[in-house]
């Protein structure tokens, strides 16, 4: 009889961010109890000090924000989790950190809204909100699963990006993926490929927290070993100190804004199935695009040439790859559950040169399989 084996687990989706969390070396997580979203934070309670970590329950979630800023300046790989009306309130802090360079993880597991909405059931409806929820041009990255196992291996991603381009990383969940169970494999974390952040290689009186170098990526101190330099959300010179000087307040933002745009094709990824002769192509993200894929299938074995495009990264969003795909289709259908914000950027990206048909839905139930489906097979 065959020994079980220890890296086949049955988890559920924020089990699994947790555990993700955890391979990819983070030690420090501040939150605030939040369905759908709590599994992440119980999870973490108890396995964070197990690895030498600290947790906190906060008293909000802008304070939970706040802490995930201090401790990541002190050098630990932190991160927060909500969900809601949680991330709304996240919203300053976050361009706080993309503002200070500051590395950090943020986990939004989706449900209804707007305000308190639908607690116990899922949306899509932060899509728009993860690309422009704070004020002002901000660099961002958003990945978006789709499975347990995704779920694991893109919050691993989410840090070795953070870490790796010095910003905040939003990971948009769902409901339905947080609180799906599925089987597991876990992978070796040799085979993980984790990234820190790059540090100083000059002594601390020479050291510039945001100079301009060739990579566009700072190298990043951590407080308390030697390196004292200032932080803020203020427009800010190399030194790290607030500047009216119009020319330097420029440079910063442009380079701030450009270290994203430089190294998109690193940070993009989509999933594409059956799209080399797709006269109809179908968009989707998260757990709808699981029923996305279904109705693909479905519409092949019926003789309709259909194809899926599903974005693993939503923001930056994938205008190119959209673009190609899409020019040689007739026709392309986007699945959200939301009133259509993906649907507004692929308009965008293919300059409205054919129909793109929305299938949407608000009400917290799942778009399904058949209802996808029915938007690929209907005549023209």
């Amino acid at each position: 009889m065959e020994k079980p084996n220890p890296n086949i687990k049955m988890w559920q989706g924020n089990v699994a961010c947790a555990e993700g969390a955890l391979a990819a070396g983070c030690r420090f997580f501040a939150g605030y109890p939040i369905t759908p979203s709590s599994e992440i934070a119980e999870v973490l309670s108890r396995r964070l000090p197990m690895f030498g970590g600290k947790f906190i329950q906060m008293e909000d979630e802008i304070g939970a924000m706040g802490a995930t800023i201090g401790a990541s300046l002190g050098g630990v790989k932190a991160m927060t989790a909500t969900s809601g009306p949680g991330f709304s309130l996240k919203q300053e802090n976050l361009g706080f950190a993309a503002m200070a360079e500051v590395p950090c993880v943020i986990i939004n597991v989706q449900r209804g809204g707007p305000s308190t909405g639908l607690p116990t059931h899922a949306a899509q409806g932060e899509l728009m909100q993860a690309r422009w929820g704070t004020h002002g041009d901000h660099p961002i990255i958003v990945l978006s699963p789709c499975s347990v196992r995704e779920t694991y291996d893109m919050t691993v991603k989410a840090f070795n990006l953070s870490e790796k381009y010095r910003t905040p990383v939003i990971l948009l969940s769902d409901e339905i993926v947080g609180h799906l169970t599925e089987k597991v494999e876990v992978p070796p974390i040799e085979e993980l490929g984790l990234i820190n952040r790059k540090k100083p290689t000059v002594s601390p009186d020479k050291y510039l927290p945001y100079e301009m170098d060739e990579t566009d990526i700072p190298a990043m101190a951590n407080f308390g070993e030697g390196y004292r330099y200032h932080v803020t959300g203020l427009a800010h010179d190399e030194t790290g100190f607030p500047t009216n000087d119009p020319l330097k307040i420029e440079a910063q933002l442009e380079r701030l804004n450009r270290k994203i745009d430089r190294y998109r094709d690193d940070i993009v990824e989509i999933e594409t199935l059956y799209t080399d002769d797709a006269e109809i192509l179908v968009i989707s993200f998260g757990s709808t695009a699981r029923s996305a894929r279904r109705a693909v299938a479905n519409a092949r074995k019926n003789g309709t040439k259909a194809g899926l495009l599903r974005q693993k990264t939503v923001w930056p969003m994938p205008y190119r790859e959209i673009e190609a795909i899409g020019a040689n289709v007739k026709r392309i259908i986007v699945a959200e559950m939301n009133l259509g914000q993906l649907a507004h950027e692929v308009e965008w990206a293919v300059r409205r040169s054919k129909p793109v048909v929305r299938v949407n839905k608000i009400n917290g139930e799942p778009i399904t399989p058949k209802e996808i489906y029915n938007s690929i097979v209907i005549k023209e």
